[in-house]
């Protein structure tokens, strides 16, 4: 079958045009420095606008501990 009204290569690559891949875009923590995605809590540190949202200290002792049990067996 022969397409009867075709798009030329200007009209596919102008509807195209919007299909490019956006990079993401990052923030610098007030607190500690490092890159984070906006509108989220920094994952280094745990603070979000200011205020500590996550208790990263816990969690790092927990991932500690965890590490310790299965080392040992």
């Amino acid at each position: 079958m022969v397409v009867r009204m075709r798009h030329t290569r200007a009209h596919t690559g102008n509807r195209r045009s919007h299909h490019a891949l956006v990079g993401v875009r990052l923030s610098v923590c007030a607190k500690c420095g490092a890159k984070h995605t906006r509108h989220r809590a920094c994952a280094n540190c745990g603070t979000y606008k200011g205020q500590t949202v996550i208790d990263t200290l816990a969690k790092t002792v927990k991932k500690e501990r965890k590490a310790k049990k299965a080392g040992k067996k």
